[in-house]
């Protein structure tokens, strides 16, 4: 099973108040009979539920995350995400249209409202979040960057590649990483080769343009899974940056924003509660107050977020809590194991604030 480096992250990374101004669509509330602001009553979650599907944008060519197969089925942790918040909204996690979009449409597909949210191996960094007019939902997996070689090569470190060539994804953080690390560690004359498609990255390295191919560490070994020979690759252990990844949607649409928000909560509470797909029936008669107001037993939580109040049972029900998801895509199929992607009580980085 491949290990994960320790990263070093000092907080958590909640996303519970960043919501910005500018760019997406106009945000007003309604206010109902009471006189209170009724969410979700226009905007993108109001055009949703009216359209009645979600549509998600996927990269659609990483396994163990969004990958389609001969049959055009998909699947993955991000496709699962996709799914989460269709069960949520619909009682269904078929209602979901998949868009594949390329690193260079996926940015323009959220802003123009191509897509109502992106689920494509997206880093949360400032300039995304304050610039490009988006908002990052809470992280769904906490990777770094890596490096893999071929073993043949004998390469073990990543001094090693001094002069040689490596194979990079253009307009990616993986190539802006990657001159960073080159130039902190004085390999200044390493040969970058830039590719603007993610599969003409790995056909480069497979043809033996460049001795090394530099990704997100969960992007690299899903992709070893699949090459020819997966026991001739060695993913380095180094990691080169940190690279949080999850949903994202378009800036300046709060209830929408909270939604997706409290949807990607719900599957890492469901874990906490200890609340599987498979013993969900059992819960509905817990006297617990915490679980109950969470299943929306008692009480009426999901209103205040424009979803019906029983949204996280229907996420269980129908895809799982995140163990169930990490485990399904990324742990058995790709052997790695849960590292930061752990509950923070359990000495990882997942963290939901209270469903109160």
């Amino acid at each position: 099973m491949t290990k994960w480096p320790s990263i070093a992250l000092s907080t958590l990374l909640l996303a519970s108040s960043l919501t910005a101004c500018g760019g997406g669509e106009k945000t007003t509330t309604t206010p109902t009979d009471s006189g209170t602001a009724s969410p979700g009553s226009t905007g993108r979650l109001a055009t949703i539920k009216q359209r009645g599907t979600l549509i998600c944008g996927v990269d659609g060519k990483i396994p163990g995350f969004s990958f389609v197969d001969e049959k055009g089925q998909y699947s993955g942790l991000d496709v699962d995400m996709c799914k989460a918040i269709a069960a949520a909204l619909f009682d269904d996690p078929t209602k979901v249209e998949y868009r594949k979009l390329s690193t260079q449409e996926r940015f323009t597909a959220v802003q123009t409202g191509e897509v109502d949210i992106l689920n494509r191996n997206t880093t949360w960094t400032i300039s995304r979040d304050t610039s490009v007019g988006m908002e990052f939902a809470p992280t769904t997996f906490y990777d770094g960057q890596g490096m893999m070689v071929k073993k043949a090569t004998g390469i073990t470190k990543l001094e090693q590649l001094k002069g040689k060539s490596i194979c990079v994804q253009a307009g990616t953080t993986s190539e802006q990483n990657l001159a960073d690390q080159m130039r902190k560690r004085g390999i200044d004359d390493y040969k970058p080769v830039v590719s603007d498609d993610v599969d003409a990255v790995y056909t480069a390295y497979e043809q033996g343009r460049c001795e090394g191919v530099t990704s997100d560490r969960s992007q690299l070994v899903a992709r070893r899974s699949i090459a020819p020979k997966p026991d001739d690759h060695l993913v380095l252990d180094v990691v080169m940056s940190k690279e949080p990844l999850g949903p994202v949607v378009a800036n300046g649409d709060t209830p929408w924003f909270d939604a997706v928000k409290w949807i990607t909560f719900a599957t890492f509470q469901a874990e906490e509660f200890g609340i599987t797909s498979q013993n969900l029936a059992t819960f509905q008669t817990s006297k617990d107050p915490s679980i109950r107001r969470f299943l929306g037993l008692d009480d009426k939580l999901g209103e205040g977020a424009g979803l019906p109040n029983d949204f996280a049972a229907r996420i269980v029900k129908h895809v799982g809590n995140y163990g169930e998801i990490y485990e399904r895509n990324v742990g058995k199929p790709l052997g790695l194991d849960r590292g930061p992607n752990k509950l923070w009580s359990e000495g990882g980085l997942l963290y939901s604030p209270p469903f109160r």
